[in-house]
């Protein structure tokens, strides 16, 4: 009985160091990796201060939509760490009306007339929208490194007055599926580029008119790779 005892003993301990030997082999690795390899920045896209930067659009029989821009900003709207960028106004936000024609399933789209570019490693973009408290619900549309179009669902505008809508990036799990943000075998330029919004209407609310308004774009993005360079190292880019 007692060299059952011992024998069981022996393969518990042994496999207990096993385990201890897998994990630690591995820890090592993994601990601290995403704190020691980022550098973590908010950055402005766009502060919605310029007339005809922005294209709205929807299929004439749902509806019609036009934009504008208005004095004004959201009270709780925190400053960016390094203010806002030099030469830039931060005094209007963007104003959508939609007059729809009928009660049903419908969308209208904000576009940027540009694609905006994110340098570096995206991980979150926001922004702050004044809902007017309907259950339409608020997409982001992107592209990724290679120009694959994607949409991002944001939440639902059911709330009065300013609210701060956050949307988080996905990271690819192998550089290649879902959204890509950089490919070291085409350039050393890694990011995504912001195309615009989508709101897809409820049908139970989608009549007389409607106002959305859209304020201080920005993203969280890791700019490592970018600050970490080298500066004498050549850029892949001809």
């Amino acid at each position: 009985m007692k060299k059952l005892l011992v024998a069981a003993l022996v393969l518990f301990m042994a496999f207990g160091v096993f385990a201890q030997s897998s994990l630690s082999d591995a820890d090592p690795e993994m601990l601290g990796v995403d704190a020691a390899r980022q550098a973590l920045r908010e950055v402005s896209l766009d502060l919605f201060e310029r007339e005809g930067s922005w294209d709205v659009a929807m299929p004439i029989d749902d509806g019609i939509v036009s934009a504008r821009l208005f004095d004004g900003a959201p009270a709780a709207k925190e400053p960016l760490p390094v203010g806002v960028p030099e030469g830039q106004d931060d005094s209007k936000v963007l104003g959508v009306k939609v007059d729809f024609m009928h009660r049903g399933y419908s969308s209208f789209t904000i576009k940027a007339t540009r694609p905006i570019p994110i340098e570096g490693v995206t991980k979150t973009v926001s922004m702050w929208v004044c809902g007017r408290n309907n259950d339409h619900t608020l997409t982001i549309l992107v592209q990724d490194f290679f120009g694959k179009s994607y949409e991002l669902y944001v939440g639902k505008l059911n709330f009065s007055g300013w609210k701060k809508m956050v949307v988080a990036i996905p990271p690819s799990p192998d550089g290649k599926r879902g959204i890509v943000q950089a490919d070291p075998r085409y350039g050393d330029n890694p990011g995504l580029r912001v195309v615009g919004f989508r709101i897809d209407c409820d049908p139970l609310q989608a009549y007389g008119s409607y106002y959305v308004y859209f304020d201080d774009l920005r993203a969280v993005t890791d700019l490592y790779a970018m600050e970490n360079r080298d500066k004498d190292d050549m850029s892949d880019n001809w």
